[in-house]
């Protein structure tokens, strides 16, 4: 199988990192083998040879220049991130640029040229998946290829296939979760008696918060993961107008007492039923599942009419757990299609 990735992060290293440890046992218990044709970058180069890139070197990069992965004979080193998703011998395009979550673009104009060129797509992007699932959805059925998008609720723990694959034949009534890890950080510390300024500033020294925090603590990270879970598991499409979306920041130090008073907990709650969806911090009874999940750990409860509730509990962020869910996309395309 061939792969182009379009962006080279963190999420973009994980996954090749991944491929590169597990060739061998991928091989032997999957009859799997894949090599990563083409990367494209929005400002440090792009890199294609039909043959596949040398795995070592490209990780080698370390996410700086593609000018420093070494010279050979037929690497290409000029072709646009569009002639790479069109031209290019890739049968899996896995799309890993930054998320915009306002228009999708540019990942939307990229997903739809690779339907077109008949060829598979993976995600991490959220942007595609949240603004336009049912089109991609349907234009990915018309062309015969697979979408899928794992990485983008929950990372590399499998929300999405759990209640795609291995809950087939219940009805899931609906999904509710903590969906981001930073808010999550934050309401731990505060519930440990950190004001809320601090546990900010302390999420933002250890990598869970963005400089610009404003997506998480407002809540719209965890919407978008909403509207990709309205879309894949009730068919519904929602946009960010039609949910109610609040964040955490007016909670106060006394909310959080509070609330421990009462044995309860606050958490930041995304929720996706067939009829719409919300987030905004919901105070939990310390009993519930989700009020014991702490740090910056994700947790997702799907509400069923056969199995009851069912929760699962994993990483929402991180390299490796990213990119596995890459890897986990990939190898579903294997099957599906071998």
């Amino acid at each position: 199988m061939n792969i182009a990735l379009i962006g080279f992060g963190v999420v973009g290293q994980g996954f090749v990192e991944a491929l590169h440890k597990k060739s061998m046992q991928l091989q032997d218990e999957h009859s799997f083998s894949a090599q990563v044709v083409a990367v494209t970058t929005r400002s440090r180069g792009a890199l294609y040879h039909p043959d596949g890139l040398d795995l070592q070197a490209l990780l080698e990069t370390g996410g700086g220049p593609l000018a420093d992965y070494p010279d050979t004979d037929g690497l290409q080193r000029d072709l646009s991130t569009m002639q790479i998703i069109t031209e290019s011998n890739a049968h899996v395009i896995v799309e890993l640029a930054y998320s915009n979550l306002e228009t999708g673009q540019p990942a939307i104009d990229h997903v739809k040229a690779a339907f077109n060129a008949s060829k598979h797509v993976v995600l991490a992007n959220k942007g595609p998946v949240a603004l336009a699932f049912a089109e991609l959805n349907a234009l990915a059925a018309e062309k015969g290829v697979q979408f899928l998008y794992e990485a983008t609720v929950m990372a590399g723990t499998p929300s999405l296939q759990l209640a795609q694959q291995a809950m087939r034949g219940t009805t899931i009534f609906s999904v509710r979760g903590i969906l981001n890890g930073t808010t999550n950080y934050i309401l731990t510390r505060m519930e440990a008696g950190m004001p809320y300024a601090a546990a900010l500033a302390e999420s933002q020294e250890k990598g869970y918060a963005e400089a610009d925090p404003t997506a998480d603590v407002d809540g719209w990270d965890a919407a978008g993961k909403v509207l990709i879970l309205a879309g894949a598991l009730f068919g519904k499409t929602l946009t960010f107008d039609d949910m109610d979306v609040q964040g955490i920041a007016h909670l106060m130090p006394e909310d959080i007492e509070t609330a421990a008073a009462a044995g309860e907990r606050y958490k930041l709650i995304a929720e996706a039923t067939p009829d719409g969806g919300s987030v905004k911090p919901v105070r939990l009874p310390v009993s519930n599942p989700l009020a014991g999940v702490g740090g910056a750990t994700n947790a997702i409860t799907l509400s069923t009419d056969l199995m009851g509730d069912v929760t699962l509990i994993g990483a929402g962020a991180g390299k490796l757990e990213t990119g596995f869910a890459i890897l986990s996309d990939i190898l579903l395309i294997h099957d599906r299609t071998k």
